[in-house]
């Protein structure tokens, strides 16, 4: 009897750029760009570490990091909750901590480095290397994208030319990789005794915070600890670490790693355009260039993120049982309705127009960037805003909206609607109903310093235009029509925002007018003529109002039906 054949080894864990502090954790703060990156951040260790107001767990608070980077306490607090939106761990102090315990917790000095050394090119930096240098965008093509309109995007010839997820990751790996001795020797430590430059080691301790940039394998196994992918730390016993390792050693294991995942991209790429790839629907490489209309299906890749592209002129539905997924980009879509009505830690709703997106819970970050006359009505911790334009941001959020790049006539509101499982969700991802701050928007920089590729000067001094308040009078709740039968009960069954006094007195005014006008209809007495001439203008008017309110939009959830 034949012994059956050994199974086939795994393939080796690859390494992958986090992509979430490129995506969501920009701030264009000129304090927070360095000349030198080296010799300031290593002073700026050095202060913080040997500063009397620092914890014993080198736990930096707010006011400590806006006296040492000289910033306003507002500008600190920004800092630190940008840093709790993109961390890696689920249970750091920070991340976990309340919106009003950030003062008493403070943020590890390690992870405000790590953060703080994906910098930026200072102004006046022109020179070709310099440009190479920026924060590193999502893509190596952003400065290029950033100049189209959401409808120039839509265009086949320029879809097809958009860049892929490959792509994007490979930009991400590059920068890494080209600053990773840096990153490495500000994690580690001199040997007692000996020449720095000689004996630079890395705790295990130490190690682990290089996570916040990277991890190992698929999505999923973010949640193992980095140290246990390193043949230098795997397997040892948290209560006796393994001794630190040479700051070499760990800077030639990582750079080899990068190699290795940068061929494998280049090695898929190929493949693909010559043919010879997997045409799979999933395929995280591609981002379905030419699927529209009904052929639409969200792009689900191995590391969780969903892609849901180029849904025009209908509306398009997903709950939580049909998004298994943790982060979902929307892009180019126009003139639809998208209801995701799930709870998420990231979403990011790019080159749209003429859109209505409801999104359910977002526990960590919401960016929406190169939109048009798009509604977004979500509840999230925290949301960004870049280079939009005519867009209304109906928002149930715990922290200040934050606007930079190009914004034009941006409006802000409360939050207006609900669907049953909605409080439900928040409690999943960590939502509260209070503090909501929709209506304190926080405008930083003119240029963002995701397109300063086609910005040479980097960050502007300018500031961004802010966001006016939606008029009381304007402001409408939105109806989420009732597709639940499979989705069992939800508790939520009304807005769980108290709205502000003016807009719920300017809905209770208009409930009463609508009663009143009901009442009057009904008991006036009309000829038939004069009631096909009142019906006709009410049509009218209530056509107007649709087009002009962008209620249209739910229109097509109707022609589904």
């Amino acid at each position: 009897m034949t012994s059956p054949p050994p199974p086939e080894p795994s393939p080796p864990l690859c390494i992958h750029p986090r992509r979430e502090p490129f995506e969501h954790g920009l701030i264009p703060l000129p304090n927070l760009i360095s000349t030198d990156p080296t010799q300031s951040l290593t002073s700026l260790r050095t202060t913080l570490l040997n500063h009397p107001l620092i914890s014993n767990h080198h736990r930096v608070s707010p006011t400590l990091l806006s006296q040492t980077l000289q910033i306003s306490l507002q500008h600190a607090h920004l800092v630190l909750e940008t840093i709790s939106s993109v961390h890696p761990s689920v249970s750091d102090p920070l991340v976990t901590a309340k919106h009003d315990e950030i003062d008493s917790v403070g943020v590890n000095v390690y992870d405000l480095i790590s953060y703080k050394r994906l910098g930026i090119v200072p102004k006046g930096h022109k020179d070709s290397p310099a440009i190479a240098d920026v924060w590193p965008s999502t893509s190596a093509f952003d400065g290029f994208l950033s100049a189209l309109t959401p409808l120039q995007l839509a265009r086949g010839n320029v879809r097809r030319s958009m860049p892929s997820q490959a792509d994007e990751e490979a930009h991400q790996l590059s920068y890494l990789q080209k600053h990773l001795g840096n990153i490495i020797s500000l994690l580690a430590e001199p040997v007692e005794g000996q020449a720095e430059e000689d004996s630079l080691v890395l705790t295990m301790e130490n190690f682990e915070h290089l996570s916040f940039l990277f991890y190992f394998g698929d999505k999923g196994s973010e949640s193992i600890p980095l140290s246990q992918n390193a043949p230098f730390f795997a397997n040892s016993d948290p209560d006796m670490p393994a001794a630190p390792v040479p700051a070499t050693q760990v800077h030639d294991w990582i750079e080899e790693n990068i190699n290795s995942a940068l061929q494998r991209i280049s090695e898929r790429v190929a493949a693909k355009e010559n043919g010879s790839g997997p045409a799979n629907a999933s395929d995280h490489d591609g981002l379905m260039a030419d699927n529209y209309a009904n052929t639409i299906k969200p792009s689900i890749s191995p590391k969780g993120l969903s892609h849901i592209e180029g849904i025009s002129k209908q509306s398009y539905v997903k709950q939580a049982s049909e998004l298994n997924t943790s982060s979902v980009k929307i892009i180019n879509c126009h003139e639809s309705v998208i209801y995701l009505l799930a709870p998420l830690k990231y979403a990011t709703v790019y080159g749209c127009s003429d859109a209505t997106i409801v999104l359910g819970a977002v526990g960590k970050a919401v960016r929406i960037e190169h939109c048009e006359r798009v509604h977004v009505i979500t509840v999230a911790k925290r949301i960004c805003i870049a280079n939009c334009r005519e867009c209304v941001f109906f928002l149930g959020v715990n922290q200040q909206p934050l606007l930079v790049g190009d914004n034009h006539k941006l409006q802000v509101a409360p939050y207006n609607t609900f669907y049953p499982q909605l409080e439900e969700h928040m409690k999943q991802v960590g939502v509260e109903v209070s503090p909501n701050r929709w209506d304190e928007p926080i405008a930083l920089g003119l240029v963002d310093p995701h397109d300063s590729i086609s910005h040479p000067a980097g960050v502007s001094d300018c500031q961004t235009e802010s966001a006016t308040h939606l008029e009381p009078d304007q402001f409408t709740n939105f109806l989420i029509p009732n597709w639940f039968q499979d989705e069992g009960c939800g508790s939520t069954k009304d807005n769980p925002f108290p709205l502000p006094d003016l807009y719920m007195s300017s809905q209770q005014k208009n409930d009463k007018n609508l009663v009143e006008v009901k009442q009057i209809l009904k008991e006036t007495q009309l000829e038939d003529n004069k009631k096909r001439e009142l019906s006709t203008a009410l049509h009218a008017y209530f056509k107007d109002w649709l087009y002009a309110s962008g209620n249209v939009r739910q229109l097509y959830c109707l022609q589904g039906e």
